[in-house]
């Protein structure tokens, strides 16, 4: 079994320390028809393999799984030469948004098979002429349960995943609709311990955690550090009560980060917080680093009795596990 990078296939053995859920670049549909949005490419690049780089060499970091939707500024090449630069294993996905912000007309109007057959294409012969093949699939859905709209992407990504046998990563918003999502899965004839149901910290309630996991598969606690959706004290709660419940192995961790977005946000920001985040643009903490997770989360996952020990099975095995494809 091999799992399938940027720049090319590598053994499991090779994945190491990895983050399941981060970005390099965003950009919402319509951003680039936007005058005021100037992207320097060489800067951002720049910046992309300095904070990578980074990650590998002070946090032990070598898989960086970005799972960037296809209309979301998703840049296969970009990706790519990042990765090349930084020595940083770096997985990319096929797959759409969630109806509310994504999802662009053109396959909104398309069969289930055809938007199945653009995901088998991506991942077994490349994205456009780039040559990279994505190495797993990308589910979105909106809150508070599944579209009509989304369900025939989902149904697309059963039969991706069953053609080509890559896992199936999810969004999730504000922590809705995981089970939901399970239930899709199945009746597409994907196995669950092939899904990791993502965004699920955002949902404070530990018995809908419990609910996910039961449901046997992976569970994303993948918004580490944003917390305009959940404070991380909760966070590290909820996610310490599943490991003390014997757990552990299905719990993915990371902080869907990014290092570089265009344009404006896609929401009006108030004026405070935009002052906050010119404060910190200007002190080279804009976007946030992709740190935080071990400088500060890991610190209160031990407050709460969450070993070292626990910390490398979610950061290292469960996501070769994952890939793999092994049952929980």
């Amino acid at each position: 079994m091999r799992v399938q990078t940027v720049t090319g296939p590598i053994d499991l053995d090779q994945l190491g320390r990895t983050l399941m859920h981060e970005h390099l670049f965003i950009a919402f549909p319509g951003a680039e028809f936007d005058p005021t949005a100037v992207f320097d490419r060489a800067g951002f690049v720049a910046e992309a393999v300095k904070r990578l780089r980074e990650l590998r060499t002070v946090h032990g970091v070598r898989t960086f799984v970005d799972p960037c939707p296809i209309e979301l500024g998703r840049d296969a090449a970009m990706m790519r030469e990042i990765a090349e630069k930084a020595e940083m294993n770096v997985v990319c996905t096929t797959g759409f948004y969630f109806e509310e912000m994504g999802l662009p007309v053109y396959w909104r109007a398309r069969t289930v098979e055809e938007i199945a057959e653009l995901y088998i294409r991506e991942i077994t012969e490349g994205i456009g002429q780039t040559g990279v093949r994505a190495g797993a699939i990308k589910v979105a859905t909106g809150a508070p349960s599944i579209t009509p709209l989304e369900h025939k992407f989902l149904a697309a990504a059963c039969i991706a995943q069953r053609a080509t046998g890559v896992p199936i990563i999810t969004h999730t918003q504000d922590g809705y609709a995981g089970p939901d999502q399970q239930a899709a899965f199945a009746q597409g004839g994907v196995p669950a311990h092939r899904c990791l149901i993502g965004h699920c910290c955002g949902n404070a309630d530990p018995a809908y955690h419990r609910r996910v996991v039961d449901g046997g598969s992976y569970i994303g606690f993948d918004r580490i550090g944003l917390q305009r959706f959940q404070p991380d004290t909760v966070r590290a709660d909820n996610l310490a009560i599943l490991v003390r419940d014997g757990f552990r192995k299905q719990v993915l961790m990371s902080q869907d980060r990014h290092c570089g977005w265009l344009g404006k946000f896609a929401r009006q920001v108030p004026p405070d917080e935009l002052a906050r985040i010119e404060a910190a643009r200007r002190e080279g903490m804009w976007p946030p680093p992709y740190t935080y997770l071990f400088t500060d989360f890991v610190p209160m996952l031990r407050e709460r009795g969450v070993t070292d020990a626990d910390v490398t099975a979610m950061l290292e095995e469960n996501p070769r596990r994952f890939f793999a494809g092994e049952a929980l």
